[in-house]
C-alpha cells in the first residue's frame, strides 16, 4: 500500500510540473519517486575485503567496467570500487524509454552544478540555471525567489555500478578514425592506429541488427559483450504525426518524397475512427518500409568516407535483444563478478566493492626511488558524496579503511572525479595542491585543465494533438503503468512485441559537416518526441509526461568541439566535497580562442536551422493537425538572434580530457600512451578523461574500446 500511496503522489506531483516550452521549474532535493523491486539480482553493497589485490580500479564506468572483466578473466585478481551501489535491474536503467528518468532516481544520480561560464552575468542569461531556494528546494528558470543561491547548470552524473552508462540514452555510434590517429600521432604507439582500434570495437560488439553476411564492410563483432540493435521503423510510423516530421526530414536532404507523402495521406484519410490513438501497426507497413529505404541504415560501416559523408541515418543502439533491455558493462562486470565453478567456488578473482568512496591514492614514496601506488584509502557507507542528492552537506561520515594493489591502481572515475582523487592523492598542480596543505607527490600541471564537452540544443516544436507513440504509457508514475506491462510481458520475443518502452525514442539522425568543419562530421541533429531543453532537476517530469506529449525536438549536438579550456578544482581537501567545474565555454576570456568560438557557434546555428526547416516543411497529414516551433521561441529567428541563444543555452553532458594522454615532450600532459601517470609508477587512468581531445559525436563506444586497448596493455606490462 505504501508504493501505491508513493505512486499516487507521484502523479499527482507530475501532473502539477507539465510540459511547457519556458523553463520555471521547482522541486525537492529528494523527490518523491516509485518504489518498485528491481527485476533482477543486483549486488549487495559491502566494503573491500581485507586481503590484497594485483589490481585495483577505481570506479566502474565505461572505462572501469570493461577494464576490470578483461583482466579478472585472464586470472589476474581485481578489485572494483564504485562509491554508489549496483540499481542495474531497476525499471528507470533496464527500460530504454525511461533512461531519462534513470538521471534522476535519488539512489542513483550524481548531480553536479556547473558553470558553463565564470562571468555571473553571461551565466545568469541561461533559462535553465539552478537555484538553491531558501525553503531548500531546487529551482531552475530566470525568476528565482528572492534569497535564493545560484548553484549553476545541473549536469546530472550516474553514482553506482557501471556509472553514466546506467542512464545514457543508448545511442551506440562509433567516433571518427581521424579521433584514433591523432593520439596515434601524439604518442607514436601503434595501437592506437584507427584499423587496430576497430579490432577491439569488433571484439566486444553482440551486434544483433545485422547477420555476418550483411556486414558488408566487415565492421562489427558478434560474439562480444555490448549489445547493439537498432528498432524496426515500425514502431514509430503508426503516428502519423510523426511520420510527417520524419518525411520533411527526409526532403530536407533533397530526396523526392511525394509518393510516400501521397501514401501516408491517403492512409491518413482512411482511419478516422482511429485519432488519437496507435495504429494498428500492419496498417502502416508499408509506410516503414518506404522511409527505411529512405535512409541509412548502418553509420558504424568501415567505408572510407563514412566519417564525412552527410547522411540522415538509424541509429544503433546498446539495447540486448530479445529482452530489449539496456545493455551495459554492468551487466558484463555482475556476470564475470558472480560466475561460479562446477563446485560452486567463485570462477574469477574479481570482487566489486560498493558504498565506498576512494578518498586518495596511497604511495611508497622512498627517497631516490620513483613514487609508486600501493592501494587506496576509502571510506565506507551509503550516499557519503555531496553530488549524491540524498548525502549530508555538512559533517563527516563513513567508516575509513584502506585497500592494497601489488601491481597497479587504475583511476576510472570520469572526468570529474578522476582528476579529483588525483589530487586529493598529491598528484596535479602544486600551486594548487599547496592550497589545501595536500602532499605534493608528483607536481602534474594539467591535471584536471583541458576540460572539453560537446555543445548541444534543442528546436523544439508543439503539435496541435498528442503524438499517439506513447498514447498509453504513464511513465510508470501510476500503479499500472499499460506500455510497462506490454514491455515486461510481450507475447513475442520482437520489439514490436514490446511496445513503445523498446526505444529510445530516436528514429534517425543527420550526421553532416557545417560549413566550419574540418574532414569529419562535426554535427549531429538527432529527432526525438518530447520537450527536451537540456538538463535541470525535475527535467525528467517535463520532457514527455502522462499529459503532455505533443512535443517533438530536434537535437542538435555540435561533436569535435574545440574549446578545450575547461576546468576541474579542488573547493576543499574534503574528498566527500564536489569540485568547482568551469567550462569556459566558447573559449571565455581568452581573445586567441574566438575565432575558434565563433566556428563552433556557426555550425551550431548551422544544426539549429536544419532543424527549424525540417518543422516548417512538415506536410499537412492528419485534417487539422498541425505543429509549430516553440523553443526557441519564434521571434529567435535571424542568424544574430540564433548565435545569441547557442552562446545563452547550450549544454553538454560528455565531459572528458581532463587528465590527457599527450606527447614525451608536452609539459600538460598527464598520461603517455599507455595510460601511465608521468611521474610516478603503478598508477593509470583510463576513463573519458584519458583523451587529449573529445571523440566523435557520442563518447560510449570510443570509451569502451579504449578499456579494452588499456587491458592489452596493462597484460603486456603484467608479463
Amino acid at each position: 500500500m505504501k508504493s501505491i500511496a508513493a505512486l499516487v503522489l507521484l502523479s499527482a506531483v507530475i501532473s502539477g510540473v507539465e510540459a511547457r516550452a519556458e523553463i520555471n521549474v521547482t522541486v525537492p532535493r529528494t523527490p518523491e519517486q516509485n518504489n518498485y523491486p528491481p527485476n533482477g539480482p543486483q549486488l549487495f553493497p559491502s566494503p573491500p575485503g581485507n586481503k590484497s589485490y594485483e589490481y585495483i580500479i577505481v570506479g566502474s564506468g565505461a572505462g572501469g567496467s570493461p577494464l576490470a572483466a578483461r583482466l579478472a578473466l585472464t586470472g589476474h585478481s581485481v578489485l572494483l570500487i564504485d562509491a554508489g551501489g549496483d540499481y542495474g535491474a531497476i525499471r528507470e536503467v533496464e527500460v530504454p524509454s525511461l533512461y531519462i528518468g534513470a538521471s534522476e532516481r535519488n539512489e542513483l544520480s550524481w548531480g553536479y552544478y556547473v558553470r558553463h561560464y565564470a562571468n555571473e552575468a553571461q551565466t545568469k542569461r541561461d533559462r535553465k540555471l539552478t537555484y538553491l531556494t531558501p525553503d531548500g528546494e531546487l529551482y531552475s528558470g530566470v525568476d528565482p525567489p528572492e534569497g535564493s543561491e545560484m548553484l549553476g547548470n545541473y549536469y546530472p552524473r550516474v553514482g553506482g555500478l557501471g556509472g553514466c552508462t546506467e542512464h545514457l540514452a543508448l545511442v551506440a555510434v562509433l567516433p571518427a578514425n581521424n579521433d584514433w590517429t591523432n593520439i596515434k600521432n601524439l604518442t607514436g604507439d601503434p595501437k592506437w592506429d584507427a584499423e587496430n582500434m576497430r579490432g577491439y570495437f569488433k571484439k566486444l560488439e553482440k551486434n544483433q541488427y545485422l547477420t555476418p553476411g550483411e556486414d558488408v564492410t566487415k565492421a562489427h563483432g558478434f560474439d562480444g559483450w555490448s549489445s547493439t540493435t537498432i528498432e524496426p521503423m515500425l514502431l514509430f510510423t503508426p503516428d502519423f504525426k510523426m511520420d510527417s516530421i520524419l518525411l520533411s526530414a527526409v526532403s530536407a536532404m533533397g530526396v523526392q518524397t511525394n509518393s510516400l507523402l501521397n501514401t501516408i495521406r491517403k492512409a491518413a484519410d482512411g482511419v478516422s475512427n482511429f485519432a488519437g490513438k496507435m495504429l494498428p501497426r500492419n496498417y502502416t507497413a508499408g509506410i516503414a518500409d518506404g522511409l527505411s529505404k529512405l535512409l541509412s541504415y548502418d553509420i558504424n560501416n568501415d567505408a572510407p568516407d563514412r566519417d564525412s559523408k552527410e547522411v540522415l541515418s538509424r541509429i544503433p543502439l546498446s539495447i540486448s535483444s530479445p529482452d530489449w533491455k539496456r545493455s551495459s558493462p554492468r551487466d558484463w562486470v555482475y556476470q564475470v563478478a558472480t560466475a561460479k565453478n562446477a563446485d560452486g567456488s567463485k570462477k574469477y578473482p574479481l570482487d566489486i566493492a560498493l558504498h565506498t568512496l576512494v578518498t586518495k591514492v596511497n604511495f611508497d614514496t622512498t627517497p631516490g626511488d620513483k613514487p609508486r601506488a600501493t592501494g587506496v584509502d576509502y571510506l565506507y557507507g551509503e550516499a557519503l558524496y555531496r553530488a549524491d542528492p540524498r548525502s549530508s552537506p555538512i559533517g563527516t561520515a563513513g567508516t575509513p579503511g584502506f585497500a592494497s594493489a601489488t601491481r597497479e591502481v587504475i583511476v576510472a572515475g570520469g572526468a570529474f572525479n578522476s582528476p579529483q582523487i588525483l589530487k586529493l592523492s598529491g598528484i596535479g598542480p602544486a600551486d594548487e595542491l599547496s592550497k589545501f596543505d595536500i602532499p605534493v607527490i608528483k607536481d602534474l600541471p594539467g591535471v584536471g585543465g583541458n576540460l572539453q564537452d560537446r555543445y548541444e540544443v534543442g528546436v523544439s516544436a508543439a503539435a496541435s494533438t498528442n503524438f499517439t507513440l506513447f498514447s498509453e504509457c504513464t511513465f510508470i508514475t501510476t500503479p499500472s503503468d499499460p506500455c510497462y506491462n506490454t514491455w515486461a510481458t510481450p507475447n513475442e520475443p520482437d520489439a514490436l512485441a514490446h511496445g513503445p518502452y523498446a526505444t529510445d525514442g530516436i528514429a534517425m539522425g543527420l550526421f553532416a559537416r557545417s560549413t566550419v568543419a574540418g574532414p569529419d562530421h562535426d554535427l549531429w541533429v538527432g529527432g526525438v518526441p518530447g520537450l527536451f531543453q537540456g538538463y535541470f532537476p525535475g527535467m525528467s517530469r517535463t520532457v514527455i509526461t502522462p499529459a503532455a506529449k505533443n512535443y517533438f525536438t530536434w537535437l542538435v549536438l555540435k561533436a569535435h568541439s574545440r574549446n578545450d579550456a575547461g576546468t576541474v578544482n579542488l573547493t576543499s581537501a574534503d574528498p566527500r566535497d564536489t569540485p568547482r567545474i568551469t567550462f569556459h565555454s566558447f573559449g571565455e576570456g581568452d581573445p586567441d580562442r574566438q575565432g575558434d568560438a565563433d566556428k563552433d557557434i556557426r555550425a551550431a546555428v548551422e544544426g539549429m536551422r536544419w532543424g527549424i526547416k525540417v518543422f516548417d516543411g512538415v506536410p499537412e497529414v492528419e485534417r487539422g493537425a498541425n505543429i509549430e516551433r516553440v523553443w526557441p521561441p519564434q521571434d529567435v529567428s535571424s542568424d544574430e538572434d540564433l548565435e545569441q541563444w547557442v552562446r545563452d543555452e547550450a549544454w553538454g553532458h560528455h565531459a572528458s580530457c581532463t587528465c590527457p594522454i599527450g606527447a614525451d615532450d608536452d609539459p600538460m600532459a598527464v598520461l603517455d600512451g599507455q595510460f601511465r601517470v608521468r611521474g610516478v609508477d603503478g598508477l593509470r587512468v583510463v576513463d573519458a578523461s584519458s583523451f587529449p581531445k573529445i571523440p566523435g559525436t557520442f563518447p560510449t563506444l570510443a570509451i569502451y574500446m579504449l578499456a579494452e586497448k588499456a587491458a592489452d596493455d596493462i597484460l603486456a606490462d603484467a608479463k
